[in-house]
């Protein structure tokens, strides 16, 4: 009987890391936007909810769980995405959108704070 080993549990960041294309004007953008907190870019508003990315001694892999929805002045905020977007396949679950590209490149973890004299 043979055992599987078991996958280490994902590390999850703190900070997504995303390229944006405009593609009418051919203008990309690369935003490092916190967990919880929104990065404009044209007429879309992206919120990362959640990052995941594998331990270096797995394949690699980062995943992150974005809301994306475009700006109207004087009127709601219209969802285009909510779901899952993977690095390694970012045609999976994409951002369909005539004008605008989304593609996670990475998942940033911060280094924990250590008390003050303490190292």
């Amino acid at each position: 009987m043979s055992v599987a080993p078991a996958a280490a549990e994902p590390l999850e960041g703190d900070i997504v890391v995303l390229r944006a294309l405009d593609k009418v004007t051919a203008r990309t953008k690369d935003l490092f936007v916190p967990i919880d907190e929104t990065a404009i870019f044209g007429s879309i508003a992206i919120r990362p909810r959640k990052c995941l990315k594998r331990p270096p001694e797995e394949t690699p892999e980062t995943s992150a769980f974005l809301e994306i929805s475009e700006i109207h002045q004087g009127a709601d905020n219209l969802t285009l995405f909510t779901g899952w977007m993977f690095a390694s396949s970012p045609a999976i679950n994409a951002l369909e959108h005539p004008v605008y590209d989304v593609w996670v490149i990475d998942c940033r973890i911060s280094e924990p704070v250590k008390p003050a004299g303490k190292e």
